[in-house]
């Protein structure tokens, strides 16, 4: 991805519903053997990738992300000696060693060819060894659709070749990962979140400030502040039409069903 889009304290206000998915997948993943190097690949604010050591509390844990906003805030989660982050782009990853537990956490649908770099992902797995990742799968819901349809309308200012995520089936992963020589588990789940809404039509309501930290981003990183104010009140108003608020327990929300593709890989 050209420059650094990313904003660390955005991405972490929807901690949890954003943590969830990957602690679904980190807790099925099984190595055989001792686990010596564990390797999260786009590791983002690194509050995830500290969580790792419950799992493996006697491996070199390592987060490896593209952006230095993000690895300036996970650098606080580093521990010498046992947890460490570095910057570095996946696509041209390479330990020293194999590892025995490699993560890709919500990262891969960044890249628009990232089916091709499974294999050079898969070569660095240890035998016995497992790679797991999640990728969103919730590109044709309401959120994306208006997303597209507000940057078709703003077509001449939204710069051509924005960085745009995307992903497949869980059926193409699984076929990737056999073809790698991988043992392949593959499944979705879809998530319902309670999204917290300002009822106010002048505040961005929940869904688009979740959307912002992810897929919104890089539309509005390039505009200018202006336009990038008018761009997302284009897009809030189709989301508040899209996703309407409910009163539940209390609290005013909008219920944003997100769906999620999980695949792991094990090595012989």
């Amino acid at each position: 991805m050209a420059g650094d889009i990313w904003n660390a304290q955005q991405y972490l206000r929807f901690e949890n519903d954003r943590l969830r998915p990957f602690l679904d997948l980190v807790t099925q993943l099984d190595p055989d053997g001792e686990v010596r190097t564990v390797v999260d690949l786009g590791c983002g604010p690194g509050n995830a990738t500290a969580l790792l050591v419950d799992w493996w509390p006697d491996a070199r844990i390592v987060g490896v992300d593209s952006s230095p906003a993000m690895i300036e805030a996970a650098r606080q989660h580093a521990v010498p000696g046992h947890i460490e982050f570095e910057l570095g782009d996946l696509r041209d990853w390479h330990p020293d060693d194999k590892v025995d537990v490699l993560l890709a956490n919500a990262v891969l649908q960044w890249i628009p060819d990232h089916l091709d770099l499974l294999p050079s992902l898969t070569a660095q797995v240890a035998p016995g060894g497992v790679f797991g990742f999640q990728v969103p799968g919730n590109f044709e819901a309401p959120s994306h659709l208006a997303l597209a349809e507000v940057k078709r309308k703003w077509a001449d200012r939204v710069p051509p070749g924005l960085d745009r995520p995307g992903s497949h089936d869980p059926a193409v992963y699984l076929g990737k990962l056999a073809e790698a020589g991988l043992e392949p588990d593959v499944w979705e789940t879809t998530y319902t979140y309670l999204v917290p809404a300002d009822p106010d039509p002048g505040v961005p309501c929940g869904v688009t400030e979740f959307v912002r930290g992810t897929a919104l981003r890089p539309v509005v990183k390039a505009l200018n502040e202006a336009d990038a104010a008018d761009f997302v009140a284009e897009y809030d108003a189709l989301v508040r039409t899209a996703y309407p608020l409910h009163e539940i327990g209390g609290r005013t929300v909008q219920l944003l069903d997100y769906r999620r593709i999980f695949a792991i890989g094990r090595s012989a």
